[in-house]
């Protein structure tokens, strides 16, 4: 068993097999390529305490399993918002790029609201399930906790409650931001609209809007996927915790038939 979807070395880091996705034995499944940028912005300075609310990757190329680097910057820093980029590159060639936008935090009382939204079924409830569409032995698949929260899979709307088995790097504790962006990418699996013996599903980048930070581990993904004749398709999910919802995640994907 592998520690981590990352194990550290030198100024860099080696994506382990926990990281593979489903299309490929050598390549890496999105969400945890794209939480090492989130990590990766998380550590740039701010002046104060602060929420990313908006994390947008742009999927250019497939990351390969093996060792990759991540460089992080401010783009701009003002008194209430901050925007942070970050790419990761393998060999030498961007494989995603993402912005960020790091707002400010502070106490505003505000009048009573009702609650934000209907919730899923506890994770504890909820009967364990796994993606049917991996072919290799280990990967994503085996280093995810899912749980089936509602529907039904393959008919493109489907809840699963998702938890990290092992950490993103090895030997640190997962934040928030970065549990999020392992599990937000899946929704396109979660929320499936197409046979996986027929088709290929990739997305093309991922677009995470959060209006509070998740408490916990477990990340609720409610997705709805559609595809289209043109070769397009679009996948959007609602992400909870066991409170409610936290934020929405977008993702647009491009539909192959398989030869």
């Amino acid at each position: 068993m592998h520690e981590a979807f990352f194990l550290p070395d030198g100024d860099g880091f080696v994506a382990t097999p926990l990281a593979r996705g489903p299309w490929h034995p050598d390549l890496a499944h999105g969400g945890p390529p794209a939480a090492l940028l989130a990590r990766a912005v998380e550590r740039l300075p701010a002046d104060g305490p602060g929420q990313v609310v908006r994390f947008t990757v742009d999927l250019l190329r497939p990351v390969p399993l093996g060792r990759v680097e991540v460089a992080a910057s401010v783009v701009r820093a003002g008194r209430a918002a901050q925007v942070l980029e970050a790419t990761l590159t393998a060999g030498g060639k961007p494989c995603f790029r993402a912005t960020a936008v790091r707002l400010r935090m502070a106490d505003v009382p505000l009048p009573p609201r009702e609650p934000p939204g209907p919730t899923l079924p506890a994770p504890e409830g909820c009967p364990a399930w796994e993606f049917p569409f991996f072919r290799a032995p280990v990967g994503y698949h085996t280093a995810m906790d899912l749980r089936l929260a509602a529907g039904e899979f393959g008919r493109g709307a489907m809840a699963a409650w998702m938890r990290m088995r092992q950490p993103l790097v090895a030997g640190e504790a997962p934040s928030p931001l970065q549990r999020v962006l392992v599990a937000a990418d899946a929704g396109s699996g979660v929320g499936l609209a197409l046979d996986t013996e027929r088709y290929t599903f990739v997305n093309a980048d991922l677009t995470v809007h959060l209006h509070r930070p998740l408490e916990g581990e477990w990340v609720g993904v409610d997705a709805t996927t559609v595809a289209w004749e043109s070769g397009i398709g679009s996948t959007g999910s609602t992400l909870h915790d066991p409170r409610g919802p936290i934020g929405r995640g977008l993702q647009s994907l491009v539909v192959e038939a398989r030869a």
